[in-house]
């Protein structure tokens, strides 16, 4: 499988993960998740992808500014329903980074390392999104504006053309060019700008 190339410069996340290191799945439970990660289980890269890639980022530097994140330690909350949009497609992506599961998430062991129920959708929020330690009971908000990095102009015209099946194979690859080239830009070039991604702690 090749990637864009700009994925590789994408910093990971690393974080623990107590239950991995209990069973032994990671050394010490630190695990580092790539972009790539997020673009495997999403099917493709688009700026909701990346978006949700920088809010889980700006989250846990946020929540764990001194240590590794806790992987499973993490309730996430969005405003939008889980049909509305692309809300599945965030949810999921903050659902593999922070391990936060909904009502089909792992049950633990014993009563520890339980991970369903900590995602949640529809909830009446400041902001699109809000991440939590269950720990510490500390929350960020966060909202997330792609339109800040617009896309390419000569999108315009060649959209509908991919989207309808019309587009020849030349036109294909430049739509294709450019789209990630936007990702590029939100991920590399205005990740940390607030017009892009506003984060408050709560």
């Amino acid at each position: 499988m090749s990637f864009p190339a700009f994925f590789a410069q994408i910093p990971p996340l690393t974080l623990h993960d107590a239950l991995a290191e209990t069973l032994g799945a990671a050394t010490g439970g630190v695990i580092d998740y790539r972009y790539e990660d997020a673009v495997r289980l999403a099917g493709h890269s688009c700026p909701t992808v990346a978006g949700a890639w920088l809010m889980a980022r700006q989250a846990l530097a946020a929540l764990y500014p001194d240590s590794l994140a806790e992987r499973g330690n993490l309730r996430v909350e969005l405003r939008a329903s889980q049909e509305a949009g692309t809300a599945g497609v965030v949810g999921g992506v903050l659902g593999l980074i922070t391990g936060a599961a909904g009502e089909g998430g792992f049950k633990g062991l014993g009563a520890r390392f339980v991970r369903r129920n900590l995602m949640y959708y529809g909830v009446d929020l400041a902001a699109e999104v809000r991440i939590s330690r269950l720990d510490t009971a500390t929350s960020v908000l966060l909202d997330y504006h792609p339109e800040a990095v617009p896309a390419s102009p000569e999108m315009q015209s060649l959209l509908p053309r991919v989207v309808s099946g019309q587009a020849d194979a030349g036109e294909r690859s430049e739509f294709a060019r450019l789209w990630q080239d936007r990702v590029r830009r939100i991920l590399l070039e205005h990740a940390d700008e607030p017009a892009l991604l506003r984060l408050r702690v709560e």
